[in-house]
Formats: C-alpha cells, sequence, structure tokens
C-alpha cells in the first residue's frame, strides 16, 4: 500500500478531474484540507468583509486548527474518494 503522502498527491491530482464540481461548501472543505496537509494552521489576519471569498477559506482553514496534517491528508483523500 502507497504511503500516505503519495496517495496524498493522487488524491490532489484526482481532485482535478472529479465527475462533477463539487459545491462551495465542499470546495471549502478541500481547499481547507489541503492547505491543513501543506501548511499547517492557518496564520496571519482573517481577510475583511469586502473579500468575501478570501474570508471564507480564511474561515474554513481555521476551523481546522490543531489538525495534524497526516490526519488532514487521509480527510482530504477520503473527500476526493467519496466525491468520485
Amino acid at each position: 500500500m502507497p504511503n500516505l503522502k503519495s496517495r496524498f498527491e493522487t488524491a490532489v491530482t484526482e481532485s482535478k478531474s472529479l465527475p462533477e464540481k463539487p459545491d462551495n461548501m465542499t470546495l471549502l472543505k478541500i481547499y481547507a484540507l489541503y492547505k491543513q496537509a501543506t501548511a499547517g494552521d492557518v496564520e496571519g489576519k482573517r481577510p475583511g468583509f469586502t473579500d468575501m471569498v478570501g474570508r471564507a477559506k480564511y474561515d474554513a482553514w481555521n476551523g481546522l486548527k490543531g489538525t495534524s496534517a497526516d490526519d488532514a491528508m487521509q480527510d482530504y483523500i477520503d473527500l476526493i474518494e467519496s466525491l468520485k
């Protein structure tokens, strides 16, 4: 069985060719899990109210604060598998 990192990289590739585009909430979850897995906890200030997309992304990522990279990778893999 391939290691977690290679399975994660495969899932990232597969996420670009899903049969149909996920809804916005699912896209936010995919984004947040990817960022948590690759960059760790969110840093910096929350975007202002005029940047609604940036703010939504920040909030989704911030909701995963404290999640380990391995857990985030596994959750990402599981989510992409469920969308295929």
